[in-house]
């Protein structure tokens, strides 16, 4: 099921016009943007900070998320 939905998120992305997720990351790091990971996401998928890409800046807990959401001028997208 999760192959199907992948597949058909993938194909209306491409409809639109969309950048692949890689793609939109790398956009948003060129443009100044701070990309973060998920302590909680990267705990569940038993991931390591070397399976991240390199643009990600830090692993935050929701509480140190939250404390530099807090600030101007910030704007969240999660992907």
């Amino acid at each position: 099921m999760e192959a199907l939905a992948t597949k058909m998120m993938k194909s209306e992305m491409e409809k639109l016009d969309l950048p692949t997720v890689p793609e939109f990351l790398e956009i948003l790091s060129e443009s100044g943007c701070k990309l973060w990971a998920c302590k909680l996401a990267v705990d569940m998928f038993h991931l390591k900070r070397e399976d991240l890409i390199d643009e990600i800046e830090d692993i935050l807990t929701i509480g140190e998320f939250y404390a530099r959401a807090n600030m101007a001028d910030t704007h969240i997208i999660f992907v």
